[in-house]
């Protein structure tokens, strides 16, 4: 039932009552009574559907913040993918360590390539798995960015990273809180991952991170799992 349908019957059942008890009696008393029950059930089951509706937009509006990061990202607008962090933000791409506050994430971005004539940097954001804690107000995500990395006559590469992040919602905007990237492996597009990997990006010169990395790991060839958030939705293990 559409979620106006519920409010006008829910309307006309709060003034049945009093309409049916205004003619006295036994039986518009019994009527009364069994119809303040439908109307306790009903907003029982109003109170469940905006909750369901509510969570539905807050997974809409994560979806559409981290798309929105992964074409920001595509076309170097650093400005754009630092504004989608909270002020308290982190960002941990990789091996290179984390970036704490928004300023700081900003900073590094800025140390990044920029979007020219020859270029490719294409982050594709695909399979969500986006949970959204109780409360409404903080939430954690997993994706998959398939990467393409390229430099006219100089190099053409393919990569995948999986994405760890949580959200916040401030004031009914939701926001990236953390965001962490696990490189899974880089290889040479000419070369095929049938040849090994690349090495991950190193370091940036004369720009350390705030903290270490989270976690250390191989890209391909080695195996490694990034740790999931979320439990089996079907075992619950």
């Amino acid at each position: 039932m559409h979620i106006r349908a519920i409010y006008a019957l829910l309307a006309v059942l709060l003034i049945c009552p009093f309409a049916l008890a205004a003619g006295g009696g036994a039986e518009a008393g019994s009527k009364s009574n069994d119809l303040a029950v439908q109307v306790k059930d009903l907003q029982v089951r109003l109170a469940v559907l905006e909750q369901q509706a509510t969570a539905a937009q807050d997974y809409i509006d994560i979806c559409n913040l981290e798309a929105a990061y992964g074409y920001y990202v595509d076309k170097t607008q650093w400005d754009q993918v630092a504004d989608l962090f909270a002020k308290d933000g982190t960002l941990e791409i990789g091996l290179r360590g984390v970036w704490v506050g928004q300023d700081r994430v900003r900073a590094y971005l800025h140390k990044l390539p920029d979007l020219k004539y020859g270029t490719l940097f294409n982050h594709m954001q695909l399979q969500p798995v986006v949970n959204i804690d109780p409360g409404g107000k903080t939430a954690k995500g997993r994706w998959r960015a398939i990467i393409q990395f390229g430099q006219l006559h100089r190099s053409a590469e393919w990569g995948e990273a999986t994405y760890e992040n949580t959200y916040v919602k401030e004031n009914g905007v939701w926001k990236i809180k953390t965001l962490h990237a696990y490189f899974t492996y880089y290889v040479d597009y000419y070369k095929g991952w049938d040849q090994g990997g690349n090495p991950p990006p190193g370091p940036i010169p004369g720009f350390p991170p705030d903290k270490p990395p989270t976690e250390t790991y191989g890209l391909y060839p080695d195996v490694y799992i990034p740790p999931y958030h979320y439990k089996n939705p079907v075992t619950g293990k």
